[in-house]
């Protein structure tokens, strides 16, 4: 097990600088010196930018020489900033990208957590019944709810949602984390925050449970028809049993292959959801700073993304030794 995790450590370095390499490649390529722009607007803001301080950030960014060597030689300063998580400073916030991360990412993890919780408890039970009653009314609503969840785009239901219970109802707010009319404390103001997100999260989780039950129906469908479960219950197993003991075991290892994606989603941010519903979570800021043109950001959040990205490949290679005793993790 060890050999195998530090195998997979260091090919997760190898990928991780392939990454920062594409990047940097990328950022440079782009037909517009991102420099030059932000220095274009500080001086329509009435700033005054001397040569020093232009220098200066062509220096920070590694662009002084567009020569071959020369951009090696930024890509190396980058990177070293990097690893010793530097990532810049933004140009649209005007502080440290990596605070910029740290100070909006919980409130995109609470969303996203909350969402893959309830997904997870709605998804994978009427999953699991619409394989063991297939072609039931059941296993027809489960197939609509699919259809549902796969259709909508985002951007259009979190808008139905959101005109509905906050526009039309008047139940939930239709915008922001808390209310600034009022100065809430403790409790109070933890209640202030779960009603601003629940329409944010019931956005999420009805989107996110379509492709959740279609992978458990499939998987438990494929697993019902194999040997072992008629022999389980030629053996008078009771229904039950041969569902979540034997064969609900073995549908979780292609669940467990969807968790690789999971890591990074619980903290990238909903981008679309949080412009609907104004979050300042990690999402929305950065949909702003892209737009905006903030290539700092850009490169750090997309390295933290690529960094969350092969965490969860590895933690979900290590999964399938848990649920699946055949795995040996020693190669």
């Amino acid at each position: 097990m060890i050999k195998y995790i530090l195998k997979r450590l260091g090919l997760t370095v190898l990928i991780l600088l392939g990454v920062s390499l594409i990047i940097y490649v990328l950022i440079r390529l782009m037909p517009v010196d991102f420099i030059e722009k932000k220095i274009a607007e500080m001086n329509q803001g009435g700033a005054t930018i001397d040569q020093a301080t232009i220098d200066n950030m062509k220096a920070m960014y590694g662009l002084t020489d567009d020569t071959f060597l020369g951009v090696l030689k930024g890509y190396w300063s980058w990177l070293t900033k990097l690893v010793q998580f530097d990532f810049g400073t933004s140009f649209k916030y005007g502080i440290p990208v990596i605070d910029v991360i740290k100070d909006s990412m919980g409130i995109s993890f609470a969303v996203a957590l909350l969402a893959t919780i309830f997904e997870f408890m709605i998804a994978i039970p009427l999953g699991i019944t619409a394989a063991t009653h297939q072609y039931s009314i059941r296993d027809y609503v489960v197939t609509v709810l699919v259809m549902i969840g796969i259709s909508l785009p985002s951007f259009f239901f979190g808008q139905v949602l959101k005109d509905l219970f906050a526009m039309k109802l008047g139940w939930f707010p239709n915008s922001g984390l808390t209310d600034a009319t009022k100065d809430l404390t403790g409790f109070a103001k933890l209640m202030d925050y779960a009603w601003h997100m629940f329409v944010p999260v019931l956005t999420v989780v009805i989107l996110s449970i379509g492709g959740r039950m279609r992978m458990t129906r499939t998987e438990m469908l494929e697993v019902m028809n194999s040997d072992y479960i008629r022999t389980a219950r030629a053996k008078g197993l009771s229904e039950r049993k041969v569902i979540y003991k034997h064969a609900f075991r073995n549908t979780l290892i292609p669940l467990v292959t969807s968790l690789a994606g999971l890591l990074p989603s619980l903290f990238s941010g909903a981008i679309i959801t949080e412009q609907i519903f104004d979050l300042p979570g990690i999402g929305n800021l950065a949909f702003q700073a892209m737009d905006a043109g903030d290539i700092p950001f850009i490169m750090g959040y997309n390295m933290f993304l690529a960094l969350l990205s092969v965490m969860g490949v590895l933690l979900a290679d290590l999964m399938y030794a848990v649920v699946d005793p055949r795995v040996k993790l020693t190669d």
